[in-house]
């Protein structure tokens, strides 16, 4: 009878093996939050409601523009101008930073540099209740650290990055990250540091036009730092001239998904109004880290209620009310949702 039941036993979970194998894989699930934190909606549902819209004003040289009123922007919603409001607690707000940090492919060139970002983090980390997570990826994301406002700690897990497989799973993980980064409190300024290779390898669970969906309904700031073999700078090369704006809103959706197709790293960033650079040296690398923080806190908040609550993918144009010579970094576009 023993003799039976154990034979029983093998076959059911022979059974299951095989059954769990035909399965296809679950989607990425976030990590858990840490104990403690707050799981509130972000910023950012777009409904009819609000829509924020994080905006970078410098001068040629590079020089942050400040001062600025809601009546110095102008800014059009497929075409239209809308009226707006300019928050001023961009500076204050605490940060809430996931670095996510390729470790697939030929990424491991570059484990040196990453070695150095440890104590670049600090800027990013300035208020007292800011903090970080880091995320690893090669063909799927994992978390290799939770929050924290220690950067020692997120410095020690740098200098151990292991070599992954060839993979470069960037909108896989770019999903994750926004995950993660909306259980964190409402009140945080949510930021991605994203620093990998410029095209996607291996994505699994999330396409073009699902991450465009997420990130036009999310407030998550992306800070795109890719690896640079051919040796060009591009600094600061986010934003398009701004002309074309008032395409259709299925037109503008098919265009970002093939631009995702070229170059993930810079479009996620395009997406939210972040930036999106390239390295080639080490110097060159901590230069573009201290940049984007700069920059993250150096950004007006601008929020409008959509005076067209037409579902699906709006564009977004940002310019000065008067010509004052500026390079105006800006979100692209938003998602509008259906009402529930």
């Amino acid at each position: 009878m023993r003799a039976h039941r154990i034979l029983l036993a093998f076959a059911l979970l022979a059974g299951l093996r095989a059954g769990l194998s035909a399965q296809q894989l679950p989607p990425i699930e976030p990590p858990a939050p840490m104990p403690g934190s707050q799981t509130a909606s972000p910023v950012l549902h777009v409904t009819t409601n609000e829509v924020l819209v994080p905006t970078l004003v410098e001068k040629p040289g590079g020089e942050v523009v400040y001062g600025l009123k809601a009546t110095d922007f102008v800014l059009e919603d497929n075409g239209v101008p809308q009226k707006i409001r300019v928050q001023e607690e961009m500076d204050t707000a605490p940060v809430s930073l996931a670095v996510a940090v390729e470790e697939g492919g030929a990424s491991v060139l570059e484990f040196d540099k990453l070695a150095e970002l440890g104590p670049l983090l600090d800027v990013f980390l300035a208020d007292a209740h800011s903090r970080a997570a880091l995320i690893g990826f090669d063909s799927k994301p994992y978390l290799l650290h939770d929050y924290t406002h220690s950067t020692d700690v997120l410095d020690e897990a740098l200098k151990h990055l292991e070599p992954g497989d060839g993979g470069a799973a960037i909108l896989d993980t770019v999903s994750y990250a926004v995950d993660l980064l909306e259980a964190e409190p409402e009140e945080h300024r949510r930021v991605l540091l994203l620093i990998s290779e410029r095209r996607d390898h291996g994505s699994r669970h999330t396409k073009p036009e699902q991450l465009i969906r997420k990130i036009g309904r999310s407030d998550v700031l992306v800070l795109s730092i890719s690896f640079s073999p051919s040796g060009a700078e591009f600094l600061h090369d986010v934003q398009d001239s701004g002309d074309d704006r008032t395409m259709n809103m299925v037109s503008a959706l098919v265009m970002a998904v093939k631009a995702f197709k070229k170059n993930v790293a810079k479009e996620v960033a395009q997406e939210s109004g972040g930036e999106y650079t390239t390295f080639a040296g080490d110097k060159r690398f901590q230069q573009r880290v201290m940049e984007a923080a700069k920059h993250m806190r150096n950004r007006y908040l601008i929020t409008f209620s959509p005076s067209n609550p037409t579902p699906g993918l709006h564009t977004i144009r940002v310019r000065t009310a008067e010509d004052i010579g500026a390079h105006i970094v800006a979100r692209s576009n938003y998602w509008m949702q259906n009402e529930p």
